[in-house]
């Protein structure tokens, strides 16, 4: 009889639940929706062909036969993630898709470089998310921050994603723009008024979705003349008297000769997340979460205000959901 190969995501998916015995726990440990830790619950159970949790409204217990299969997959991952970290050992560089200088991804690198030991982070940059997902998928990059939309959600085994920050947007203006005499610019403003969003370190495939999106919906005019500009110089260069305002990200590096105010009413949020090959178990992968972790609490990045747009990320997940 030939035996029947278990996935390891899988079966490292169920030992965090049967830990927990609460599958929206074990989603926040994992960093995957618990809707997705579901549904991998039920693909183990009919690979196995056995049911491992008895489900409740109240409580989440494990079967005799979950209770047997945890006490054999505890060392069997164990045996794993040794035998992995042995290949990783020889490693000594770990590459991002950092997307662009001194905005959150970045920013989260900088804090991870702080805890190297033993390797070196590296920061490449792609011009979209599907290009440094494919770089993913073939190992020529370790990790990728990228803004969320719902075609870039992980559909299938291999990769796993969280929630990095959404991040709150401002307006770049010349100096003597006139909505500069407030210190916010209401996001109501925006009708009728030019824009551009094609400028900016963060700009890729994935901002451009988003960006149009948010000035259809306030009914703002898109500068589409205005070629994609990025690095500080150049957006110094065209953020000037008679050019549009600039829609950013209010991680953006000062840029001289303007003002940089953000949007309210409601604040319009950028998804940011992080995502990595899920058998990825290099130090520098812990040093990114860690990043995170940290910037998090030390910036308030999870502390957003009562309204914001979109109200909810692709997927409705939000922190603390």
């Amino acid at each position: 009889m030939v035996a029947r190969d278990i996935d390891i995501r899988l079966l490292r998916h169920f030992t965090v639940v049967a830990e927990e015995l609460h599958f929206s726990r074990a989603a926040t440990k994992l960093y995957v929706a618990q809707q997705a830790l579901s549904r991998d619950v039920g693909r183990l159970e009919s690979q196995l062909g056995v049911r491992l949790f008895d489900r409740t409204t109240r409580r989440v217990t494990l079967t005799v036969a979950g209770a047997e299969l945890l006490r054999r997959a505890r060392p069997l991952l164990d045996h794993h993630d040794e035998v992995v970290r042995g290949l990783g050992a020889v490693r000594a560089q770990f590459l991002v898709d950092s997307v662009g200088e001194g905005i959150t991804p970045a920013r989260v690198l900088e804090r991870a470089r702080a805890h190297e030991d033993g390797y070196e982070f590296y920061s490449r940059r792609f011009p979209g998310a599907g290009d440094a997902q494919a770089a993913l998928g073939s190992g020529e990059v370790d990790a990728v921050f990228s803004i969320l939309t719902d075609d870039l959600r992980p559909h299938g085994a291999g990769v796993r994603q969280r929630l990095v920050r959404e991040e709150p947007l401002a307006l770049l203006l010349p100096e003597c723009h006139p909505l500069n005499e407030s210190q916010s610019v209401r996001l109501g403003d925006l009708a009728r008024l030019e824009v551009c969003w094609r400028a900016g370190n963060h700009v890729t495939a994935e901002w451009d979705q988003f960006a149009r999106a948010l000035l259809d919906h306030v009914g703002a005019v898109a500068a589409t003349s205005h070629p994609p500009v990025r690095g500080v110089a150049e957006l110094a260069h065209h953020v000037r008297v008679g050019e549009p305002p600039v829609l950013t990200v209010i991680s953006h590096p000062p840029v001289p000769g303007t003002t940089s105010r953000p949007l309210v009413d409601p604040v319009p949020v950028v998804p940011w997340v992080m995502t990595w090959r899920d058998q990825e178990v290099h130090p520098g992968l812990v040093a990114l979460n860690r990043a995170v972790d940290e910037a998090v609490l030390d910036e308030g990045w999870a502390d957003l205000p009562d309204h914001v747009w979109p109200a909810s990320p692709p997927g409705g997940e939000r922190w603390g959901s």
